[in-house]
């Protein structure tokens, strides 16, 4: 299976997973992945629910560790170091490999303390530098101009899209190099969904994104990748443009033109 889009190999890979099974019990969820992600860039995982787009998701910074009987083999390498190595520091690499999830999840904190927690959490002690974190934080993610006042009320207090963009700051706010986003907008409406994509548009320049969405135009829009995922597997993947204009697996094309799924 090609595992880099053809012609377009400038990319640098940031992430690369090779014969990569995975387990619930004796489940098998995700069968022999082989793909290459490349650097600051956006890729999205599409395909039918339950067919491991977000299994395959959390492998990347093995969240999938905190789910009993849940097992691994393969390779799974970030700037050519195997995560799944024996001695491996998790805490660490989730601190390079932040995530965003479907529903926002908001610490019953401040604006402020909801940002500084990571930080705080890898030793950063210092007010003035967490005061500098946290309003780099909110203004990458887009929030900055919205909260700048109230850093001092409740999380809890913001509309969903607000909530969600303060979770992007939250992750972004430990120094992450890749960004996961599981259907980060799905919850959302339109207009707060489009904030969203803006703002995966501007980080994609300092950060490597993979993003799970069910939404074919929301694929199209954001990403520059595309992979499809049906059944455990990976059946194809390129370039959003092919796979979305001149998709090489019959699968692939019943599924983006919504024949199936």
């Amino acid at each position: 299976m090609v595992t880099v889009p053809p012609g377009r190999s400038e990319h640098v890979t940031k992430v690369r997973v090779q014969g990569l099974d995975f387990f619930y019990g004796n489940v098998q969820a995700l069968h022999g992945i082989n793909l290459a992600i490349p650097a600051r860039q956006v890729t999205a995982l599409i395909g039918p629910s339950g067919c491991g787009k977000s299994t395959f998701l959390r492998t990347l910074n093995r969240m999938n560790d905190i789910i009993d009987g849940a097992r691994v083999s393969g390779l799974v390498e970030i700037d050519g170091v195997d995560i799944y190595r024996d001695g491996e520091d998790v805490v660490a690499l989730r601190k390079k490999v932040g995530m965003v999830f479907q529903k926002s999840n908001p610490f019953p904190k401040s604006l402020f303390d909801n940002v500084a927690y990571g930080p705080r959490i890898h030793g950063v002690r210092d007010r003035s530098r967490l005061e500098e974190i946290v309003e780099t934080s909110l203004k990458r993610a887009g929030l900055w101009a919205e909260v700048k006042d109230r850093l001092h009320l409740s999380a809890l207090a913001l509309s969903g899209g607000q909530q969600q963009r303060l979770c992007i700051a939250r992750a972004l706010a430990v120094g992450p190099e890749i960004l996961l986003m599981d259907e980060p907008a799905s919850a959302l409406d339109p207009r707060s969904t489009a904030r969203i994509e803006d703002l995966i548009d501007e980080l994609r320049r300092d950060y490597t994104i993979v993003i799970v969405t069910h939404n074919m135009q929301q694929a199209g829009r954001v990403s520059d990748f595309t992979a499809f995922f049906y059944e455990g597997r990976l059946v194809e993947f390129g370039s959003t443009q092919q796979i979305f204009t001149a998709p090489g697996d019959r699968q692939t094309e019943d599924y983006v033109t919504g024949r199936f799924g």
